[in-house]
């Protein structure tokens, strides 16, 4: 089942006994826990209708037997479960806790009325060689909460903004994701300032963005990059300068540019052998929209020219460590060699 038809479910009115939700954006696996909190718990109840457990603490059991335990002045309560590692490839089922796992799916079996569970797992997938995954496939609802799309991203955004009471101008999901990043989190707390700033029912323009946004070290990196790509040399040099006021270490800032280039040399591979996006983002690990930025840049460069700049960088990097160079001097002249290239 996916979070949307989840959520209207949820909504609905239909609501499962156990939710297994797994991914790694923690951020949507946060939001979907309270719309179910939301939906089920009056927020003057939730002091003793709202249950959280670890599994690194506590064993299954109790978990078990809070569910079966009937709530308190409420039809129905809540149990968050955390690190239910039970579900997954090389977690442990024993150990310093026993989590006796029978015991879980006799319950799924018989799950009470006035209970859900939800578990909370970080982690890119379950273990489906274990029965207990199987078991909460065919008794419960198992959710993925993987990154969005480049354009579910943009999407998402625009959304977000809707929610805070303003509206995006054409393109400016994509300029604040340039500036902000791809962490949900983040973005959603610079939407909610935009917001503000531009009051209901205003509208967020670019220039908006651009004042109000600070680019994070690495989304400089890659607006660094895209300068020199389009060869505009002065800009390059700016945003370099600026990393430097703010105390960047020239070392650190070398190792970024590496590593962009890095990954653009791997998507171009990756794209000539017909790979998507989302599967270049998941052999590289990168977030598909970060995918997709990589992959507009290394179309301006071939893949010769991306392993001669990666044997460049390896080159100054030595050069400064060993004390050869400068770090500052050998930076600039490396970002001149490179526009002259």
């Amino acid at each position: 089942m996916d979070a949307k038809t989840a959520i209207r479910d949820i909504h609905k009115g239909n609501i499962q006994p156990v939710y297994v939700c797994y991914g790694t954006e923690k951020y949507r696996m946060e939001e979907f826990v309270q719309t179910l909190i939301n939906k089920l718990i009056e927020e003057e109840h939730r002091d003793f209708a709202l249950s959280k457990y670890d599994l690194g603490e506590v064993p299954i059991d109790t978990v078990i037997d809070e569910a079966q335990t009937l709530p308190f002045l409420v039809p129905r309560k809540l149990i968050v479960v955390r690190d239910p590692s039970i579900f997954m490839a090389g977690g442990k089922e024993s150990g310093k806790i026993e989590h006796r796992v029978e015991n879980l799916m006799s319950y799924l079996n018989s799950p009470a009325e006035y209970s859900v569970i939800v578990f909370m797992i970080q982690g890119e997938k379950l273990d489906e060689r274990k029965k207990v995954v199987k078991a909460i496939k065919d008794k419960g609802a198992v959710i993925s909460f993987m990154p969005l799309s480049a354009e579910e991203l943009l999407k998402w955004v625009e959304k977000e903004a809707e929610k805070n009471g303003s509206r995006m101008a054409p393109q400016v999901a994509d300029v604040l994701v340039n500036h902000a990043g791809t962490h949900l989190q983040t973005l959603a707390a610079e939407i909610r300032k935009l917001s503000l700033y531009v009051g209901t029912g205003g509208t967020i323009e670019v220039q908006v963005v651009k004042e109000l946004v600070v680019r994070n070290t690495e989304q400089n990196i890659f607006a660094l990059i895209e300068e020199i790509a389009n060869l505009r040399v002065d800009r390059a040099l700016s945003i370099l300068y600026d990393l430097l006021k703010q105390r960047e270490e020239p070392i650190k800032i070398i190792a970024l540019i590496a590593r962009q280039f890095r990954i653009m040399l791997q998507v171009k591979e990756l794209t000539r052998q017909s790979y998507s996006q989302q599967q270049i983002a998941s052999q590289v690990g990168l977030h598909p929209y970060a995918v997709k930025l990589a992959s507009e840049q290394a179309r301006k460069f071939e893949a010769e020219r991306l392993a001669a700049i990666l044997s460049s960088i390896a080159e100054l990097d030595y050069e400064i460590k060993t004390g050869r160079r400068d770090k500052v001097l050998g930076l600039e002249l490396f970002l001149l060699r490179l526009a002259a290239s």
